[in-house]
């Protein structure tokens, strides 16, 4: 009987077997993350935690239980709670001035947006294209813009657009306009949200505008090149190379735009305390106006309650756009 011999596969020539690493070169295995390494993130955000639900989540809760109560001036000087259930908010959601007002603010919220986007667009855009030294000098006169509190700039507005001493009345009047030397801006619905519109407009776009320029360095100036080479415009440039590359950004700026006009409140009352007769009042104003300038306070937390709903509603629609763009990356 012959013996068995065992053959050994062939292995092509000028191949060998990768020898296996040292003993001590291997990639040791990671070492398990103590338990103290795992909630220092946690104990990172703790303080903003309870800073946020010491300043945003406490009042927020008592706007929602006031909303279901009866509180006016009586029950306040009496200690007395009058429970009403879903009557303030039955009563608004049935009356024709809330639902005058919500319209009024979104249409409002939709004009100023857009002015909004499109010209902190034109001016980022310019800020990106203008050498160093003017770069610069735009750059301080819209952070100058930024930082003005809401006071003083509305302040400004109502001595340039005054009746009898106002700049913009004796520019107008200079340019042939003579029947505007005392107009009244401040007297009908539509001038006095014009004037709303451009003071608004003014204190947002340096957002937009450092915004877009901080954006743009981003990208790479070879991209633009390319553009320009192949024929590109200044319109196809920005429709097909700046706003996919910044989309995300526009998106998430819109949104914040909405947000912060719907909710404007300082500049609509201080400009001219939603009047005349109410017909500039947007939902804050008007939330204000019948909580505390009425004595209404559950009625008045039941409108914001409802204004909170409804930028909520919103935000929630941007968060589905954000997990959208995340499940495409």
């Amino acid at each position: 009987m012959a013996a068995q011999t065992t053959r050994t596969p062939a292995r092509p020539p000028g191949r060998s077997t990768p020898a296996a690493p040292p003993a001590d070169q291997r990639r040791p295995r990671p070492a398990r993350t103590p338990a103290a390494g795992r909630g220092a993130p946690y104990l990172l955000i703790l303080p903003a935690l309870l800073a946020t639900a010491a300043l945003l989540v406490y009042p927020v809760v008592r706007n929602l239980v006031i909303s279901f109560q009866n509180l006016n001036a009586f029950q306040l000087i009496q200690h007395t709670t009058d429970w009403t259930g879903f009557s303030n908010y039955t009563d608004q959601l049935t009356s024709g001035e809330f639902w005058h007002t919500t319209l009024r603010s979104v249409l409002f919220t939709i004009a100023n947006v857009a002015l909004i986007m499109g010209g902190g667009t034109l001016v980022g855009l310019l800020l990106n294209r203008l050498g160093r030294r003017m770069r610069l000098l735009l750059s301080t006169g819209l952070t100058l813009a930024w930082a003005m509190p809401f006071v003083a700039g509305t302040t400004v507005y109502q001595w340039l657009f005054d009746t009898q001493y106002g700049v913009v009345n004796w520019c107008l009047a200079q340019l042939g306009w003579h029947s505007m030397a005392g107009y009244n801006w401040l007297g009908n619905q539509f001038s006095t949200f014009a004037v709303i519109t451009l003071m608004v407009v003014w204190q947002s776009i340096p957002f937009v505008a450092l915004n877009l320029y901080a954006g743009l360095t981003t990208v790479s100036h070879e991209i633009f090149e390319a553009a320009r080479m192949d024929g590109a415009g200044p319109w196809r440039t920005f429709r097909s190379v700046t706003y996919p590359i910044l989309k995300p950004f526009f998106l998430s700026t819109t949104f914040l735009e909405i947000i912060w006009v719907f909710k404007a409140f300082t500049q609509v009352y201080a400009l001219n305390a939603g009047g005349p007769a109410g017909s500039t009042q947007t939902l804050p104003v008007y939330a204000f106006i019948q909580g505390v300038g009425n004595q209404h306070f559950g009625m008045g937390a039941a409108i914001s309650t409802l204004t909170m709903l409804i930028l909520l509603a919103l935000m929630a629609y941007y968060f589905r756009i954000i997990l959208k763009q995340e499940d495409e990356l």
